[in-house]
């Protein structure tokens, strides 16, 4: 009963917290230069103020701006994200056909990222004043340091040009007609360049703060009553030290697991990975503010889903936060 009532109470915080967002992002979008109708009208060839005019009329522009605001609210409320400018096509119909592919490559990219920081940071951690520590935080702080596109780019020149081991770009094998398990296989390999590259970033930042964790849990009380009873050093590192290390590092996963989404941006647009991170680059450079809109709304309830999912998680392996609600 009481996780229902705070999943409750959380969600209708995020509701309250969306429709803040959606204002903002409106309004923040009609005061960005450029003009969708001239765009429209001078693929068509024609700019003349007629053209112009019609276009205007036709999705609503030549409306003030508090009109415009009441008709996509009104549209959200009905999921009716209105109509692509460029595509020619539903805005729910575009973010729906991309949003699987993004989920995949954050989704993947996540688990490795957490899995492997947890795992060097712990060794890190236990080897603090050995050579081999400091060079998993050398390689840490190398990571965070590098600039994600030019991880992307290299990432490509070795393993793809020069190595020919994994594909470029893409999400699978255009014509080559593979189903089922063939079909799996393919997007795999696709996937290994994207999906290492943006888990590198966050790799190294789960690294980092898993061993200034375990540095800090091992000079607790608790940890130096389980050295007085003898247990051995591997037990109290992993029952002792890392389970309540990993408190702060779930709520940090927690946060990123939201960036991650635009994080993946770059990604997706140097290994051309068919995702809401291209599609929201397409349309920022077409000026095709519906889509915009559309995606940064199913971005930012990503991002408020992930942080309730990360307090209930939160809840779970902590009880004392159980017992203090």
């Amino acid at each position: 009963m009481l996780y229902v009532r705070l999943i409750a109470m959380r969600l209708l915080k995020a509701v309250v917290v969306l429709f803040l967002i959606v204002i903002f992002n409106f309004v923040l979008i009609q005061l960005a230069p450029g003009d969708p109708a001239a765009i429209l009208a001078g693929e068509a060839g024609a700019t003349d103020e007629e053209f112009l005019r019609q276009l205007r009329e036709r999705f609503g522009l030549d409306q003030p701006l508090y009109v415009q605001l009441w008709h996509y609210l009104s549209g959200i409320a009905t999921l009716d994200f209105g109509w692509s400018y460029r595509q020619g096509m539903p805005v729910l119909d575009l973010i729906l056909a991309r949003l699987p592919a993004t989920l995949l490559l954050t989704g993947t990219a996540f688990v490795l990222s957490l899995a492997l920081g947890i795992v060097l940071g712990s060794m890190a951690a236990a080897r603090v004043k050995k050579p081999s520590g400091s060079l998993i935080m050398a390689l840490a702080l190398i990571f965070y340091a590098t600039p994600l596109f030019w991880v992307a780019l290299m990432a490509v020149v070795l393993f793809s040009v020069y190595l020919g081991w994994l594909p470029a770009y893409g999400m699978y094998t255009v014509g080559a007609g593979h189903t089922g398990f063939a079909l799996v296989l393919d997007v795999a390999k696709h996937l290994v360049l994207p999906a290492t590259t943006l888990a590198l970033f966050f790799m190294a930042i789960y690294t980092r703060m898993t061993r200034a964790s375990m540095l800090e849990a091992s000079q607790q009380d608790y940890v130096k009553t389980a050295r007085a009873k003898g247990l051995s050093p591997r037990v109290i590192q992993r029952r002792h030290i890392l389970r309540n290390a990993l408190l702060p590092i779930i709520t940090l996963a927690g946060l990123q697991a939201g960036q991650m989404v635009g994080g993946a941006i770059l990604t997706e647009t140097v290994f051309a990975w068919p995702g809401i991170g291209r599609l929201m680059f397409e349309a920022l450079q077409q000026r095709d503010y519906n889509l915009l809109l559309g995606i940064f709304f199913f971005s930012a309830a990503l991002v408020i889903v992930f942080n309730i999912i990360t307090d209930l998680v939160y809840r779970l392996a902590d009880p004392r936060i159980k017992e203090a609600s």
